[in-house]
């Protein structure tokens, strides 16, 4: 299921994706990057408006914010873009630098005397208030603060940044004529971009405020919004120790380098900058210019409380915890009811395994509700239902309450959470064993629309619970024997979330798992026993379960044993239901391949109980195939076919391919079973309803590749067909099996003891 607490963090830098610098002592200054952007601006003035298209023009309007608030360029790259843009525009704003550039120190001048007069007259071609007449004006101010010899270090600037530019367009006209072959082209193409790199970098100096704000703001709504949109972790850590480097009391930049090495699992250094960020925050007085007294205490109590997130996503329970006791203990003090909802809420995560945490759970969502936090509410009544299914409540009940949750999700447009909620849906009808219902769920959280707008022109589709219903998605495809889908949708994953972000583990994991099962389908024991090393890697119960099912398959039944009793003992403790039942389905076919089924018939009991009480259908059905099982080893065929009508309608309706194989091959076995008593033309009719059904378990068997279970079935094929006197499909199956039977590897097992 999609964690709910995930998104509980205290983010100051965030709101409404605004990045709040308060701490940035540089202010806006002229480079060469700004003069040329200020060339253009001037020659889009002194254009008339016929000779530029009205769709040039609005290509050109789209191009001027990114290029006024982003970071410097290269000449000949900003060159492209106009030329992208406006050719014609492209060709005047190149003549115009290259002038200013080639000629004298007075040029310069000029041109910044000449920009006043876009404010003149009585229709100005700027308005001061506008985007582009702040731009204006700051730089005009700027330029006439220099003195002259910063004036000529500017010009000297200037000319080597034309030049720079100059160097580069002629390598791209030279490697368009020259590049003939493809080998050559490419080495060419390699070299350009190392010099592009080394250029940009060369240019690139220290960021002004606005730049800064806008690099920050970008940056954190694609961390939280579409992560591989964002700079890899490396580059970015790059880009903000250069940023420190120049103002090493930015605070909102050391928030930024917390978030960026938390998505490569750098306890260390992620806690080292979220420990800098609330020094910096402190000592600069920025919390406290705006609040008082009172900003001082809310930077201190907000530190606690993140450093305890921080502890408890990395697995430090009890570092956790003190932190968030003395985060508590500030908020008291201040009568800061919003902290102390938030620490609530964290009490619940670090205290969710205890049996009264329910308790806890509730009294937060009622607080919240009180206090007017529906973020908060919202996330403990998502939490609320997360146990409750885990305590085996009715889905009518918790799809009410999801109902209501979803309600004020709306109300607010929390669309983060709507996502969250239908991911929810997705995992609840999947616990339950309703693999429809968890499609249609995962379908549509993958079809809706985001809600959420970011600055960055970014839809909110690579969060958790995007990667929880992908997962979903080709676990339920591979269930039905869609493996190439399943790969597909895999595929997509990997692609949107690659290995280096927070939620990569969980396709890692389904990935894992799929393998796993057509491994074993395939009979190739030894490679999914390679397999259990990365699974448990990933998740530790689900390892140990898989390499029980790998040494059972081997017959190493010894082994198997002493692994499931550890692990069931261990399963129990955590109240892991789910994993607890599955546990005793292996221990029981492990009794009756060791022909004990009598041992085998309390366990199954036991995990009948367990899956009605938590109202687990789906492992309900495969229990009640089981003991149909049992009992038709213990020699009453009949009893376990009427047994058998009681699990197989939902298990052709939401089981796997493999157990709808199961299902079908069994209902064959207990037919045969119980014909033996029969008259000869009602046996006869029996063996023939048996082939039906048999021919039907094959085709099952056939979707998901399980050979092994194919030659058992075409094995029991050819005994009826001469029981029956069809000599010809006798041999056809007979051929087959013996196929199968040199391919396939034999242990020894009989085929009564097979399920």
């Amino acid at each position: 299921m999609a964690s709910v607490h995930e998104s509980l963090y205290f983010n100051p830098m965030m709101t409404n994706g605004v990045v709040h610098a308060n701490v940035f002592g540089i202010k806006d200054w002229v480079t060469p990057y700004k003069i040329a952007v200020l060339v253009l601006l001037n020659e889009m003035g002194r254009t008339g408006e016929g000779a530029i298209s009205l769709m040039e023009r609005r290509r050109l309007n789209l191009l001027l914010l990114p290029l006024l608030q982003g970071p410097d360029i290269t000449l000949s790259k900003l060159y492209k873009l106009i030329e992208d843009s406006c050719p014609q525009l492209a060709n005047s704003v190149q003549i115009r630098i290259k002038l200013m550039a080639e000629g004298e120190l007075k040029d310069m001048e000029q041109f910044f005397d000449d920009l006043s007069d876009s404010f003149s007259g009585t229709e100005p071609e700027v308005h001061k208030t506008s985007v582009v007449g702040l731009f204006l004006r700051h730089m005009i101010l700027a330029y006439s603060k220099l003195s002259f010899s910063q004036v000529f270090k500017l010009y000297t600037a200037l000319q080597r940044y034309f030049q720079n530019g100059e160097k580069k367009t002629v390598e791209d006209d030279d490697m368009e004529l020259t590049s003939r072959e493809e080998g050559e082209r490419k080495m060419e193409k390699e070299e350009l971009d190392v010099s592009v790199r080394e250029e940009e970098v060369s240019c690139s100096g220290p960021l002004s405020q606005k730049q800064a704000e806008f690099f920050l703001s970008q940056q954190a709504a694609l961390l939280k919004n579409d992560e591989t949109k964002a700079l890899t972790p490396a580059a970015l850590q790059k880009e903000l120790n250069n940023l420190l480097k120049f103002n090493p009391d930015f605070a909102e930049a050391h928030y930024l380098s917390y978030l960026n090495n938390l998505r490569v699992q750098d306890v260390f250094s992620s806690t080292h900058s979220l420990l800098h960020y609330f020094d910096r925050l402190i000592l600069t007085g920025a919390e406290s210019k705006s609040n008082g007294e009172e900003g001082y205490g809310r930077s201190l109590r907000y530190a606690a409380l993140n450093l305890a997130a921080l502890h408890c996503r990395f697995g430090h329970y009890q570092q956790a915890e003190l932190a968030l006791q003395e985060a508590i203990r500030i908020a008291q003090e201040s009568n800061d009811h919003v902290c102390l909802q938030h620490c609530l809420s964290w009490l619940y995560v670090l205290g969710q395994k205890r049996a009264d945490s329910y308790i806890l759970l509730e009294h937060s969502v009622k607080k919240a509700v009180h206090f007017g936090l529906p973020y908060l509410a919202s996330l403990g009544i998502q939490s609320l239902v997360q146990q409750r299914a885990f305590a085996g409540k009715t889905a009518n009940k918790l799809m009410d309450a999801l109902k209501d949750s979803d309600l004020l999700h709306w109300k607010h447009s929390l669309s983060e959470l709507i996502d969250i909620s239908i991911a929810q849906k997705t995992a609840i009808w999947r616990l339950y064993g309703r693999s429809t219902m968890a499609l249609q769920q995962a379908q549509m959280l993958l079809s809706m629309n985001s809600l959420d707008s970011v600055n960055a022109g970014v839809q909110q589709n690579n969060t958790e619970s995007f990667a929880v219903a992908l997962c979903h998605l080709a676990e339920l495809h591979a269930e039905q024997g869609c493996f190439a889908a399943a790969s597909e949708v895999l595929k997509h994953l990997k692609e949107r979330f690659p290995p280096y972000t927070q939620h990569a583990q969980l396709w890692m994991l389904c990935d894992q798992k799929i393998q796993f099962d057509r491994a074993m389908n395939d009979g190739k024991y030894h490679l999914a026993d390679s397999l259990v090393t990365g699974i448990t890697a990933l998740n530790g119960i689900e390892g140990v379960y898989r390499k029980a099912v790998v040494l059972q398959a081997q017959n190493q039944m010894s082994e198997a044993h002493k692994l499931l009793q550890k692990l069931l003992t261990y399963c129990q403790k955590l109240k892991n239901t789910e994993m607890v039942i599955s546990v005793l389905l292996s221990v029981a076919e492990l009794y009756w391949r060791s022909s004990s089924p009598t041992i085998a018939m309390p366990v199954l009991l036991h995990a009948l109980a367990l899956s009605k009480e938590y109202r687990l259908q789906y492992l309900a059905s495969e229990t009640v195939l089981n003991l149909a099982f049992a009992q038709l080893i213990l020699g009453i065929p009949e009893q376990a076919l009427s047994f058998l009508h009681m699990a197989i309608e939902p298990i052709l309706a939401d089981g796997a391919i493999l157990d709808k194989g199961r299902a079908m091959f069994l209902v064959a076995k207990c037919q045969v079973a119980s014909a033996a008593s029969y008259d000869p033309p009602k046996k006869a009719e029996a063996l023939e309803a048996a082939i039906e059904n048999l021919n039907e378990a094959k085709n099952y068997f056939a979707k998901v590749d399980c050979r092994e279970r194919i030659r058992d079935v075409v094995y029991f094929q050819a005994r009826l067909y001469h029981t029956l006197g069809k000599t010809q499909e006798r041999n056809r199956c007979a051929m087959l099996f013996r196929q199968l039977h040199q391919e396939l590897p034999s242990h020894g097992v009989p085929l009564i003891n097979h399920l």
